[in-house]
C-alpha cells in the first residue's frame, strides 16, 4: 500500500509503503553492487550479468553517471528503527532526441527493478509514473522500453500502467 510520506528535499520521491518510506535518487558509484544484485535476481538476469568482473560494470556506470541524457536512479527503503538505507529498487532512463514525430524527444525506461521482498506494494508504478512526469517534464512525446516476451507478468504490469505493445522489437546481439 502506497500513502504521502514527509517531503525530502534531496529525494527524487518519496512515498510511504508497508514497513517504511521509499525514497528514489540518482544511483551513486557506491550503488553498484546493490543495482547488480538487482539486475541478477530474476531467470534471465541470472544468466546475463557477471558480477565476478566489475570493470564494465564501473565503466558503464561511469559513462551513464557523465552524460546528462542519461538517469540512473535507485530507490531506498528507511525502516523503523534501522540505521540503513539498503538499495531494493533501480531502472534507467534515457532522453533520445528525434527526427520522427515532428522531430520530438524520447525516453527509453530500462532495467526496472524491484527488490522480491517489496514487489506488490506499489513501488514499481510509482517508479515508473514518475519516470513518465520527468520524461515529460523534459519534452519527451513518448515513453518507451523493451521487455522480454517471456516475462508476462511484467507485460501486464506495463500494461496496467497504459503502455501497449504497440512495436514489434527486434534486438542484433553484437
Amino acid at each position: 500500500m502506497v500513502t504521502s510520506a514527509q517531503p525530502d528535499p534531496a529525494a527524487l520521491l518519496t512515498i510511504d509503503i508497508d514497513g517504511g518510506t521509499f525514497r528514489l535518487r540518482p544511483a551513486s558509484r557506491a550503488d553498484l553492487p546493490e543495482i547488480l544484485k538487482l539486475l541478477a535476481d530474476d531467470q534471465l538476469g541470472a544468466t546475463r550479468e557477471d558480477i565476478s568482473e566489475m570493470a564494465p560494470y564501473e565503466r558503464a556506470f561511469e559513462a551513464i553517471d557523465a552524460d546528462p541524457a542519461h538517469l540512473l536512479v535507485v530507490g531506498e527503503l528507511v525502516e523503523p528503527g534501522e540505521p540503513a538505507r539498503p538499495v531494493v529498487a533501480t531502472f534507467q532512463l534515457s532522453f533520445i532526441p528525434g527526427l520522427s514525430r515532428r522531430g520530438s524527444w524520447r525516453s527509453q525506461l530500462e532495467a526496472v527493478r524491484v527488490s522480491s521482498r517489496l514487489r506488490g506494494l506499489g513501488i514499481g508504478a510509482a517508479m515508473v509514473i514518475w519516470a513518465a512526469a520527468e520524461s515529460r517534464r523534459r519534452g519527451c512525446s513518448v515513453m518507451q522500453l523493451t521487455t522480454d516476451k517471456s516475462r508476462k507478468d511484467a507485460h501486464r504490469f506495463y500494461e496496467r500502467l497504459g503502455f501497449t505493445a504497440s512495436h514489434e522489437g527486434m534486438k542484433l546481439t553484437l
